[in-house]
């Protein structure tokens, strides 16, 4: 389906992870033993947050916690926030040991320059690309100077409705972008990009995927 500008729609996110949350959790909790290169770029990330020191990172869009325990595997002081209460509830269980939260990731309750570290582990794939700006700006208001950002997305150029998945009816829209759009909304928020990784599409999946590790300057003296 050729995608054109269409107004998100949180509330209908919001609604269809509430249904889905423990068959998410259940399909997906081991995805990643079976994605190497995606454990490659947690594993980076992990790495520039240690070398810069360390501190809080938050899990953006976290679902039931898979991404947020792995960070925690890598040595990272990690918490997650989410849209959904249900998935929120299902992390909490799972994990009862971190910290989750409920909230939206265009007006995070987080200070300025609080975290080392963000991630956005397919969280923004149910937004439009010329909204996504207003989330980049809110991602580079909560790192701090010297903080990093991962975000994961599907590769292409559309707009793919979802009316059923995870075993359940949904009304979901799922945005797939170009990885140089992508980068280029990222510089404009003020956020350097240091690493890109596209790889094809595995069994499971129909698009390729797109890693970006991107850094939030130093503050200038």
């Amino acid at each position: 389906m050729t995608s054109h500008p269409m107004a998100s729609r949180p509330d209908a996110v919001k609604a269809s992870y509430d249904t889905v949350a423990v068959d998410y959790n259940e399909l997906l909790k081991a995805e990643l033993e079976h994605k190497p290169f995606d454990r490659a770029m947690l594993a980076a990330f992990a790495e520039e947050v240690r070398a810069g020191g360390g501190g809080q990172v938050a899990d953006l869009g976290c679902g039931p916690g898979r991404v947020t325990i792995h960070l925690e595997g890598l040595g990272l002081d990690a918490y997650g926030i989410d849209l959904s209460p249900e998935m929120v509830a299902v992390a909490r269980r799972s994990h009862p040991h971190l910290r989750f939260e409920v909230g939206t990731m265009t007006g995070l309750d987080i200070e300025d320059g609080a975290l080392a570290g963000a991630i956005a582990w397919y969280s923004t794939v149910h937004t439009p690309l010329d909204e996504l700006p207003v989330f980049f700006a809110e991602f580079h208001r909560v790192l701090a100077p010297g903080g990093h950002l991962l975000l994961a997305h599907k590769v292409g150029d559309e707009r793919v409705h979802l009316p059923h998945a995870y075993g359940h009816d949904l009304d979901l829209d799922v945005y797939r972008f170009p990885p140089e759009r992508i980068a280029e909304l990222l510089r404009e928020a003020g956020l350097v990009e240091v690493a890109r990784l596209v790889r094809e599409a595995d069994a499971r999946e129909n698009t390729p995927q797109a890693f970006v590790l991107a850094r939030k300057p130093e503050a200038s003296s």
